[in-house]
């Protein structure tokens, strides 16, 4: 039973598969960035510039079913990709999803080359 000041009481959560393929759920707070949950709960991300799109080492796999989901990667985040490893179609930026109760659920997998 959640505590009357747990914070994460009715908060989107979002599912992260780690490099080792171990999947965590961690509660989020609304408008956060993604990057910052995942850092916040102690996973290994690197998140070099904190957030301002200026790295591409808080790259993630998307689910693909969640594609249609997600706002469009702006045209910096698309050309800082080209600076990660192993892009894919589903390749997103974390610093660049802000978590809102839309995405409740959503599952990403932490790319290759972000480890601290």
């Amino acid at each position: 039973m959640p505590r009357e000041d747990d914070p994460y009481e009715g908060a989107p959560v979002i599912l992260v598969t780690a490099r080792d393929g171990r999947e965590h759920r961690l509660p989020a707070v609304e408008g956060w960035r993604v990057m910052e949950v995942i850092r916040e709960w102690g996973l290994d991300i690197k998140a070099e510039c904190g957030g301002a799109c200026a790295c591409a080492t808080c790259h993630v796999h998307v689910d693909p079913a969640w594609a249609d989901r997600l706002p469009q990667p702006s045209e910096e985040e698309i050309a800082r990709l080209d600076d990660a490893f192993d892009v894919r179609e589903e390749s997103r930026l974390a610093c660049q999803l802000l978590v809102t109760p839309s995405l409740d659920g959503l599952r990403l997998r932490l790319a290759p080359g972000t480890e601290r």
